[in-house]
């Protein structure tokens, strides 16, 4: 294995992405952050590269990444990665890392990969920006998102010109957006929310050509200090709002009366045929579940329709939903924030309002 050194920038190059399997099943987030890596490759001039873990994993499977933008695929197999453990999944990664040494490395923020990529950034001895929003290393790119985003004064501040990754994340509970760099050290490593990136179409071609590089790893079963004896898993029903062609969000406005707001709420996405979700002020109230919520603390949508009721369009809570087709807000408040991102607005009490709207979309379908 070559010499590590984290500090010896200019010996890394590439764009990695962990790909996360499940059960043999590649993880819908891994396409998105291929997508994504593909543009940040094409920035850098260099190569995007998908890693992937497990064992005996179709190789069918393992093309598709291909098809998504990956030039090569890192396939390591063996038994002791067929399920997720920290010991294994770390020491493989990082030892990968060590030997080619990838400028940047991108991994999803599930459950899994909050727990992977701090403990290799700690390994590597390099620095790990959570839950990033956007990406960019083109400084003409990151200004013209810095337009569209901020209230900085592009024009008149001086950006230093670098290819360093321009990792973009909510603070301070969400009210605020921080651009974070690693300027010292190598790799550049990115956790992203799955949804938050699109992922870009399927192509064929990419697929057929991908190199598909089938890594022997040093692994032991003396190097894992878990044995997984089980895995069990519990059945709960929650709103898939990824997924949804219509979302129906509540926010604070509906605390006058709760339940007749999701009442409401519920009704309207029943005939729009969408599903209801959530400010991070209903959620925190605990008027409902978490798995409804919307925003950077929340969920990212990219729904045809999104209506807003009663939020007032905090910047964490826009920038999951402001990708939507068509947005539609109901608010008192004709000041609302809400109402910058919106393609049509309402000025109004949504349990007015609402109501009036069923009925008018009930009318409509009954006309056709």
């Amino acid at each position: 294995m070559a010499e590590f050194n984290a500090m010896d920038t200019a010996a890394f190059k590439g764009v990695w992405v962990f790909c996360e399997q499940r059960e043999g099943q590649i993880q819908t987030i891994s396409y998105q952050l291929l997508s994504e890596g593909r543009k940040l490759a094409n920035d850098l001039g260099v190569e995007l590269c998908g890693v992937v873990m497990g064992s005996e994993l179709n190789e069918d499977y393992i093309k598709a990444l291909g098809g998504y933008g990956a030039d090569r695929v890192y396939y390591i197999d063996s038994p002791l990665l067929k399920d997720y453990t920290t010991d294994g999944y770390a020491k493989v990664l990082c030892d990968l890392v060590m030997d080619k040494k990838p400028e940047i490395v991108l991994i999803g923020a599930t459950n899994l990969g909050r727990d992977l990529g701090p403990r290799c950034a700690a390994r590597l001895h390099t620095g790990l920006t959570a839950d990033c929003t956007h990406l960019d290393v083109d400084v003409e790119k990151y200004k013209n998102f810095l337009r569209t985003t901020s209230n900085i004064d592009v024009d008149n501040t001086k950006f230093e010109e670098n290819t360093n990754l321009k990792m973009t994340r909510p603070a301070f509970g969400g009210h605020l957006m921080a651009t974070i760099i690693c300027p010292r050290f190598r790799p550049q490593m990115s956790t992203v929310r799955p949804g938050v990136m699109q992922t870009q179409p399927y192509d064929e071609a990419g697929a057929a050509k991908v190199v598909i590089e089938k890594v022997t790893p040093a692994l032991t079963a003396d190097d894992i200090h878990v044995e997984i004896l089980d895995i069990k898993k519990s059945a709960k029903k929650m709103v898939d709002l990824i997924g949804a062609d219509v979302v129906v969000s509540v926010g604070r406005g509906i605390s006058s009366d709760v339940e007749k707001g999701i009442a409401l709420a519920e009704e309207l996405a029943g005939v729009l045929g969408g599903v209801v979700g959530a400010s991070r002020a209903v959620t925190d109230e605990g008027w409902l579940s978490s798995d409804h919520q919307v925003g950077q603390t929340g969920k990212t949508v990219h729904p045809r329709i999104y209506v807003a009721l009663g939020i007032s369009g905090a910047i964490q809570h826009v920038a999951g939903m402001q990708d939507s087709e068509t947005i539609i807000a109901v608010n008192k408040n004709e000041s609302a924030p809400i109402f910058d991102v919106a393609t049509y607005g309402i000025v109004g009490d949504l349990f007015k309002v609402v109501p009036e709207l069923i009925k008018e979309i009930r009318a409509i379908k009954a006309a056709q």
